[in-house]
């Protein structure tokens, strides 16, 4: 794979960042930022969409469940197949889905259709996002460089989450469609830009063949979980139909486990779970995000059902969370390089499970500086420093062929949790709702959806305070400067 690194002065400096490796840096960044940005922005203009083409509340959830479905459902073939055919064609192809699925999205005027173009971003998006990812990782090599592109790299999914708030805000005033067409003309400049920088790579020798079973096993299991779990709530979980679901979904995944043991080229290499490391980075990613997407979801129906704000004054609210985020996207990495991964994830988790926890006094007149704030800057904090660590710590010491792998379940693990546990929370809200209350009692039934929102978070940091038991080790320097030396070794011998 040609690389735009350059050889740098020094080994301790690292490699030197050229324009285009900022260039490459910056389109890959601009795919995530979207993928970010339509999984919060559809959500503050569901109302107008449902007002304008006539959807019922039943329908438009499938406006939000139908992306998450996608993505959350082919994520882990999106990731091999990145591997297989060369993650450059595949994150390319896949960006032009989306731009689009994005206009089609705008232009449609029936919900069937606009659900569908939903989808179909959705699995553009499960493509994009760990191809996106594997380039990263096996364009810069292990150590400092890839500890800070990476920083800024899941700093800007935090932020396009949300300032995806903040726009849709601002654009469902003048027209819901601009919400679902604005990501087409940024994601057709990242491709038209990305096609000039983004560094070729080789397709994977596979002389063993495509694990076609394993393929169709992984996504339909992944398909049909997150479906079950989106459902689950309207259709009772104990119904015998989510039962039923969940038994199947056991099957596909007892299948697919035993089939990629068999595998000669398997679609995950079960011995990349054997790694602690690895799993408290995938456990950790489904508790961050799960607990994260619960919360914006009660904070939002909050602010808006029961103190009255705007859809605009709510994204307001959760700005300063974003701009704190935005703000460390420079230092990140650094940190990391100093403290390791399992501390900033253990520090990141303590601070959501604070802030998390303060947020439990509000009542139905909150002094916004006195008690949302300093939620909002907690939960800021830990996003920019759990987001990035989880993402290094789960690519650290994959070799460069399995990267797309490890992207995809990484990614998928994101989703699930949000699904899963997004799910949970509502049916907790929901058990507690009374019929026909007043604002008190609706905010009661609130409360224990907040305390499950913890509970996920700190689960999380029990979870991270168990990879802190030894001091961890700094292999990624080594890593680092042996790269620089074999590129600078490669230098003198062509006489450059």
């Amino acid at each position: 794979m040609t690389s735009p690194l350059t050889t740098p002065t020094t080994p301790s400096s690292g490699v030197r960042w050229t324009p285009r490796l900022w260039g490459t840096l910056l389109v890959l960044c601009a795919a995530m930022f979207l993928d970010a940005l339509d999984v919060s922005m559809v959500g503050v203009a569901l109302p107008s969409i449902g007002s304008d083409l006539h959807l019922s509340t039943s329908t438009l959830q499938w406006i939000v469940s139908g992306y998450i479905l996608g993505y959350g459902g082919l994520l882990l073939l999106g990731g091999r197949t990145a591997d297989l055919l060369g993650r450059r064609r595949v994150f390319l192809v896949a960006l032009g889905v989306f731009a689009l699925a994005s206009l089609l999205g705008g232009l449609v005027d029936s919900g069937p259709l606009l659900i569908a173009s939903r989808f179909i971003k959705g699995l553009s998006a499960a493509f994009t996002a760990p191809a996106g990812l594997s380039i990263i990782t096996t364009t810069f090599p292990e150590g400092p460089l890839r500890n800070r592109a990476l920083s800024i790299y899941t700093t800007c999914a935090a932020t396009g989450f949300s300032m995806g708030l903040v726009l849709s805000g601002l654009l469902t005033e003048a027209s819901w469609r601009l919400t679902m067409l604005l990501p087409a003309p940024i994601a057709l400049i990242a491709l038209l830009v990305g096609l000039k920088l983004l560094p070729r790579s080789a397709r994977e020798e596979n002389h063993a063949g495509y694990d076609i079973p394993g393929a169709v096993l992984g996504t339909a299991s992944m398909l049909l979980l997150v479906f079950t779990v989106v459902q689950a709530p309207q259709a009772g979980w104990a119904s015998a139909r989510t039962l039923l679901s969940f038994l199947a979904v056991a099957v596909l995944l007892t299948a697919f486990v035993a089939v990629e043991r068999r595998s000669p080229s398997p679609l995950i290499r079960l011995g990349v779970l054997r790694s602690g490391s690895q799993i408290r980075a995938q456990l950790g990613a489904i508790a961050f995000f799960g607990s994260y997407v619960g919360f914006q979801f009660l904070t939002t129906l909050y602010m808006q059902s029961l103190l009255g704000w705007s859809a605009l004054h709510t994204a307001l609210a959760f700005l300063p969370a974003g701009a704190l985020v935005a703000v460390s996207s420079t230092k990140v990495g650094a940190i990391v390089d100093r403290f390791g991964t399992p501390r900033l994830i253990a520090t990141g988790f303590a601070l959501m499970v604070l802030g998390y926890a303060l947020f439990l006094r509000v009542d139905l007149d909150p002094v916004y500086a006195a008690v949302v704030l300093p939620s909002m800057l907690l939960i800021g904090a830990a996003c920019a420093l759990v987001f990035p660590s989880l993402n290094i710590q789960a690519t650290n010491g994959v070799e460069d062929h399995e990267q797309g792998m490890v992207s995809g379940l990484l990614n998928t693990s994101v989703q699930v949790g949000g699904a899963v546990f997004l799910a949970v929370v509502t049916a907790v809200v929901t058990a507690g709702a009374p019929a026909h209350a007043g604002a008190q009692a609706v905010l009661d039934s609130y409360r224990p959806g907040f305390v499950v929102v913890t509970g996920i978070a700190a689960l999380g940091l029990l979870i991270t305070l168990t990879g802190l038991r030894r001091r961890p080790s700094l292999p990624s320097v080594v890593v680092a400067r042996s790269t620089v030396e074999e590129a600078e070794a490669e230098r003198v011998a062509v006489g450059d």
